[in-house]
């Protein structure tokens, strides 16, 4: 018999590529890498899947080790028992998991490195928190696939409702690629979720102030957090990890070292087998002996000095030439979608969320599709008792099962399922207990059927029911962080090298922003010409100005009613003729945003308010404290009304009197408790009833126990002060009286203060001159004046902020140019 035979001409190096490439990602997606949703790689998914079928729930008995590894290689895992038994192991093991999922019984290795018993020693069951991944998993809520023989099938991804990849993190090499992700918190991570669907538009660094950084389950310290900042952006970083080490009181006057906690994955004895021989090789010196004396109650290596030695410096060397400093490379990569990626930390939490959403979306139309059989199954047995009499006799003339259910669906118009559960249905479910029974279970089903389907149509509703669980998980699983953050050794605060001290900061209509020392602007006469506070060209002027310290915190207002937070040491110091830098560089304002008040903080604590007033007139009081927690994006302070813009905000301690002033030259003056404290993202309500043509330019907050006096400024340089006490309270939403007489001559108001004779007044104009003047020197006048010139302006110039000053130079010559 010919044979004949099929031989195909192949390129080897084509063969090879195309082979290798297969293998890579065979490596990748089903061994190395875990899967972003539930935390797992493959092998710890079938065991754990494994366990669930074989009913090895926390409550229940142990079982023997070898049996599960046994199913799980006979069902799901073909590639060696001694790989599964690892794997079962590391879960079990309370020094390599954050938050162990299988509960060991017997000997599982140690933190020494020793090695577990063999499997047909130990045995296993889940742990309590591994409830919380597979649950659900009957309710069609994940896709199962064929296992490898086509025999069964298995779980594609777990439904997991803890984050479990970011609370017990994860390690691999794949080809190509590896992933090193650290443990976590199980609260911070929890909260950052809560976060995340709360505030969908939350960054990087919004997240990192809830999640602060990994948690080991070994403790130990945290050095610096410039690793795991870049760790949470980018997917890669360095964390910088450290022993704790105590120094005690030994006999005969020795000191000892004491080591409680070790970093994560630095195997003990190997640790003290390192010190021994340091010590034996003489490159540790002052050390007389070294005992391990740990036990069930902790850790606690024990290194006695010898008399008369610097503790500190043996502890310096250890750190230096031992593991007790030892470093972990993080890099978050996982499998999203079937294929790797490297993620963030908002990634990392949005996968999580995407996951939980499907699962709860999944499990509802499961529940919804039981509900909802098992209601029309009622619906016919309680029409079947009010027909009780016709369907026995019609089932007792039914010469088999099959005729009397045809019998039941043409006569009755019961469906197939209704009738053959009416034919099920037992003599007891005829009586009056038993109806009352179905009809109360008819009426939980209709309820709960109703609440599955508001849940479906209703992305909010799947939302808040993830924030429901993870708050649940918390109350039932959360503990506190074991790994402290410290600064990093060499690391010095930036605050700490910064003085201070008073500064003033200016920004113009264009964005540019400065700060410089108030000394900077020598006092000047009344009616003087200025100094050049910065150089700008004909379109750019400067808009604000104002004083404050340089550790404090700036809340920086936008027109457009959002917030953004700074603080005075990072605006970069200019000349006095500086232009200073764009403020896109320091904010993320948007393209049509100005700035229209900076407020100074030194903390957010008390019972502070922050009172805002708009162009049209409206007046809102919000709590300081809501403003504590800005995000790099700004957030909203005040919803402002098409057309309107907010232009002022001040901090007031909640007894003052709000004065308005409008442009014409009216004001109004009502008591802060007519404004009600409302929250951030309200709209206010009408503070001053505007003319046509009217608008409100400034806002003072008058403390009624200093009596100062109201300084009113007009765009032509004239101002004057008018006793507070000639501004009466009136309601909420008045026109107003006179604050000033706005004419031809002295140009409309710009600006009203409330000053004393001790302060200053630095007055500034759109050509960028800055004058300024001492408040005693200008003239106290009635409300219904035109004033008295503060600044000599030139053609076309005018004035366009101004802002008083505390006086700190008193012995300086006012006069007399430096």
């Amino acid at each position: 018999m010919e044979i004949k035979e099929n031989i195909v001409n192949i390129k080897i190096e084509e063969e090879m590529q195309t082979a290798y490439l297969d293998y890579a990602m065979s490596v990748i997606v089903g061994r190395a890498l875990p899967d972003v949703r539930d935390g797992l790689k493959p092998v710890h998914r079938r065991a754990l899947y494994t366990m669930h079928e074989m009913s090895n729930y926390w409550n229940r008995p142990y079982k023997k080790s070898a049996r599960v590894v046994g199913d799980v290689m006979g069902k799901y895992h073909p590639h060696g028992d001694t790989a599964i038994y690892d794997t079962i192991v590391r879960m079990a093991q309370d020094f390599s998991m954050r938050y162990p999922l299988v509960d060991g019984q017997g000997n599982f290795g140690s933190v020494d490195g020793d090695s577990p018993a063999a499997m047909r020693y130990t045995e296993v069951r889940m742990a309590r928190i591994t409830s919380e991944i597979i649950a659900d998993i009957e309710k069609e809520t994940v896709d199962f696939v064929p296992n490898y023989d086509g025999s069964t099938k298995e779980p594609s991804v777990l439904p997991a409702k803890i984050p479990n990849l970011l609370i017990n993190g994860s390690s691999g090499i794949a080809v190509g690629m590896a992933t090193n992700i650290p443990p976590h918190n199980i609260v911070e991570v929890l909260d950052a979720i809560v976060e995340v669907i709360k505030n969908r538009s939350c960054t990087v660094e919004d997240l990192m102030k809830i999640v602060k950084g990994p948690d080991f389950p070994t403790a130990a310290f945290i050095m610096g957090k410039e690793g795991i900042k870049n760790a949470y952006k980018t997917g890669r970083g360095i964390v910088k990890m450290r022993a704790k080490v105590d120094v005690e009181e030994g006999k005969r006057d020795k000191e000892l070292i004491v080591i409680t906690e070790i970093p994560y994955q630095v195997n003990k004895a190997r640790l003290v087998e390192k010190i021994a021989n340091l010590v034996k090789e003489k490159k540790l010196e002052g050390i007389s002996d070294i005992r391990d004396e740990s036990d069930r109650k902790g850790m606690r290596v024990v290194i006695e000095t010898r008399k008369g030695e610097n503790v500190q410096v043996i502890i310096n060397r250890l750190y230096k030439l031992t593991q007790l400093t030892e470093t972990f490379g993080v890099i978050m990569l996982a499998l999203h979608n079937g294929q790797p990626k490297l993620m963030n930390l908002k990634e990392f939490l949005s996968a999580f969320v995407d996951h939980r959403k499907n699962i709860i979306v999944r499990r509802s139309m499961f529940d919804l599709r039981k509900a909802e059989a098992r209601a029309h199954i009622i619906e016919g047995l309680l029409k079947a008792i009010d027909h009780i009499d016709e369907v026995v006799a019609l089932i007792r003339k039914s010469k088999n099962p099959e005729e009397a259910k045809n019998g039941l669906v043409k006569k009755f118009a019961f469906t197939e399922i209704q009738a053959q559960a009416i034919l099920d249905m037992r003599l007891q479910r005829l009586t009056g207990l038993e109806r009352d029974k179905l009809d109360n279970e008819l009426g939980e089903l209709k309820k709960l059927i109703k609440k599955l389907k508001d849940l479906l149509s209703n992305e909010a509703l799947q939302y808040e029911t993830i924030v429901q669980e993870c708050t649940e998980i918390k109350e039932r699983y959360g503990d506190k962080r074991r790994t402290q953050i410290i600064r990093d050794e060499g690391q010095i605060d930036e605050e700490d090298l910064i003085e201070d001290a008073e500064m003033i900061v200016t920004i113009t209509n264009q964005g540019y922003i400065k700060r410089l020392p108030p000394e900077t602007y020598r006092a000047q006469r009344r009616g003087g010409m200025g100094i050049k506070g910065m150089t700008t060209n004909e379109e750019d002027f400067v808009t604000t100005l104002f004083t404050a310290d340089t550790k404090s915190y700036m809340l920086v207002f936008s027109n457009l009613g959002k917030v953004y937070w700074l603080k005075v040491h990072q605006i970069p110091e200019g000349t006095r003729t500086s232009r200073g830098k764009a403020i896109a560089s320091l904010l993320n304002l948007s393209n049509v945003e100005k700035i229209c008040s900076v407020l100074s903080v030194k903390n957010f604590d008390g019972t502070n308010t922050v009172v805002m007033a708009t162009k049209q007139g409206v007046i809102k009081k919000t709590e300081l404290s809501a403003f504590s927690n800005p995000r790099a994006g700004g957030i909203i302070a005040l919803t402002v009304n098409p057309g309107d813009i907010l232009v002022n905000a001040s901090i007031s301690n909640g007894t003052n009197d709000i004065l308005l002033c409008s442009k014409q030259g009216m004001s109004i003056r009502f008591s802060e408790d007519d404004v009600r404290a409302m929250g951030r993202t309200a709209a206010g309500v009408r503070g001053m009833d505007l003319s046509e043509g009217d608008e409100v330019v400034g806002m003072t907050i008058v403390d009624k126990k200093l009596k100062l006096d109201i300084l009113s400024i007009t765009s032509a340089g004239y101002g004057k002060r008018t006793a507070e006490s000639e501004y009466r309270v009136q309601s909420r939403g008045g026109k107003g009286i006179i604050t000033m007489k706005s004419t031809d001559k002295n140009g409309e108001i710009i600006a009203t203060r409330a000053v004393s004779n001790a302060d200053d007044l630095m007055i500034i104009s759109d050509k960028g001159q800055v004058v300024r003047i001492r408040v005693k020197e200008i003239s106290t006048m009635g409300r219904n004046t035109q004033g008295v010139r503060l600044i000599r302006t030139k053609d076309g110039e005018k004035v366009v902020a101004a802002q008083s000053l505390a006086e700190k130079d008193a012995d300086e010559d006012s006069g007399e140019e430096k």
